[in-house]
């Protein structure tokens, strides 16, 4: 018996509607799974940002508190009160604008993603002439 090509049509229409929904339910699983594990890591994001911002406010109070300490170092090394704390104020202030001077000059230095959106255009060439 020799097998016609309109015994065999059902058969491999049904594999290929099978294969198509197959695809279909694997697509949806793996984005509720990536849905999942986004969720899951904003939450420990979350949590671990806050336990950081906590931590560096802590981390600031210990350094004012530190350099409340300095300035009646400084007072108890012979200065007046007003020196002490005039001459912490000043090196805060000093090292505050020595930084804020070099991160304007490195931030004239940012460029936005030039290759990337130069291989994105090719890619756009290539595909539409």
């Amino acid at each position: 018996m020799a097998i016609t090509e309109k015994q065999t049509d059902p058969g491999i229409i049904e594999l290929v509607r099978s294969a198509a929904a197959d695809t279909t339910e694997l697509v949806k699983q793996q984005i509720e799974l990536t849905k999942a594990e986004v969720k899951e890591s904003v939450k420990t994001a979350g949590s671990s940002f806050g336990m950081i911002a906590v931590g560096l406010f802590i981390l600031l109070l210990g350094v004012i508190f530190l350099l409340v300490t300095l300035a009646y170092v400084l007072v108890q090394l012979g200065l007046q009160v007003w020196a002490g704390f005039g001459i912490v104020t000043l090196v805060l202030l000093l090292v505050g604008g020595i930084i804020a001077l070099v991160g304007i000059r490195r931030s004239k230095t940012i460029h936005g993603p030039e290759r990337s959106m130069a291989a994105l255009e090719a890619t756009k060439s290539t595909f539409s002439g």
